[in-house]
């Protein structure tokens, strides 16, 4: 039993989780940010629940070393079940004491350093950085934050690719998140002095935001739902490298409630999408991945149900009856072709 009705209440928060890699594009460049739709910073809300993470990719598109355990859900309980990932992953055969080699212990929340709201969780350095800029505060020194310290530059990563992946949780007031490379995010902090040089070379910068869309769900999955993006890839051609791509998303709200009574709150949507070419220094934007998101006013419920005994019979009555009404016509046509057949034979031989 499917209904649509007029939301009268509006969801608490948008649970966004997505994967996308970029095989041109080095970790260190890629930044995700949301904004409200006046513009403004909006939090990602990230906590225990909400990470996003990155994974460099080699130029065939291979995970260059492992995922972290938080990356995996804290699934990594034992040394056997450390082994099996490595030999599945690497192909080589895992001896000796590997938790320390190969994953890293990380906190289930990192601090902020005084730049997160309540409950917000910093587990990487560009969470941090990330905190920082949306309060329009600056780092004073980097070397105080340990998880600053490890962190690659772009050129570490010359031509690599890079996967971002992750869930956060966006405000249902609409407004957009998005994935764009640049310099910014990886200098901020830094104590470098930006000369008037560099700031025109990064104006100009060139990046390929060819991407591939391996998920992108708002909220949990249920029975019969599709995702249009899920598994699409979106190729730059030509030699443009002054691309924004955006995807305009419809959320819809959605209720399923199963057999047993338990029931799902969910999402689902619709998108449309459009490529275009924005000129260096022309404030109509920057390259990357835009999705403008709108929370539909609409509520969609779908409910299971089972038949009754009475709907039932009468279902199993009307195919019996249509078995017996086509039987019934092929048997006449059989027969008059039949006898009609053996009518002429006879008349031939008269």
């Amino acid at each position: 039993m499917d209904r649509v009705h007029v939301n009268a209440t509006s969801p608490d928060g948008l649970e966004v989780e997505f994967d996308i890699s970029f095989p041109h594009i080095a970790c260190a460049l890629l930044s995700v940010d949301a904004a409200d739709p006046q513009g403004q910073p909006q939090s990602l809300h990230l906590d225990r629940t909400h990470h996003v993470w990155k994974h460099r990719l080699d130029q065939a598109g291979r995970e260059i070393g492992l995922r972290s355990k938080l990356e995996l859900g804290q699934t990594m309980r034992s040394e056997d079940t450390l082994k099996a990932l490595v030999e599945r992953e690497t192909g080589l055969k895992a001896n000796g004491p590997l938790i320390n080699t190969f994953i890293e212990e990380e906190p289930d929340c990192g601090s902020c350093y005084g730049a997160g709201d309540d409950g917000e969780c910093c587990n990487t350095c560009d969470d941090v950085k990330r905190a920082y800029r949306r309060r329009g505060w600056m780092i004073p020194n980097l070397d105080i934050i340990d998880i600053c310290k490890k962190q690659l530059k772009g050129i570490d990563e010359k031509n690599e690719g890079c996967n971002i992946h992750g869930v956060i949780a966006l405000s249902t007031g609409g407004g957009d998140f998005h994935i764009a490379p640049g310099h910014t995010l990886e200098q901020f902090g830094s104590e470098d002095k930006l000369t008037f040089v560099d700031i025109i070379v990064n104006a100009f910068d060139t990046f390929n935001v060819s991407h591939t869309l391996h998920k992108l769900h708002f909220g949990v999955d249920f029975p019969g739902n599709t995702y249009q993006l899920d598994g699409q890839e979106r190729w730059v051609t030509g030699q443009d490298t002054y691309v924004m791509h955006q995807y305009y998303i419809q959320v819809v709200p959605t209720l399923y409630r199963y057999l047993n009574g338990t029931q799902v709150q969910t999402n689902q949507f619709s998108v449309t999408e459009h490529q275009r070419h924005v000129h260096p220094g022309s404030n109509r934007g920057l390259p990357g991945v835009y999705f403008f998101y709108e929370v539909s006013p609409l509520h969609v419920e779908f409910e299971e149900y089972r038949l009754g005994w009475i709907r039932f019979f009468t279902s199993v009555c009307a195919v019996v009856g249509g078995v017996f009404t086509v039987m019934s016509a092929l048997d006449q046509c059989v027969y008059h072709q039949t006898h009609g057949k053996i009518k002429n034979k006879y008349s031939s031989l008269g």
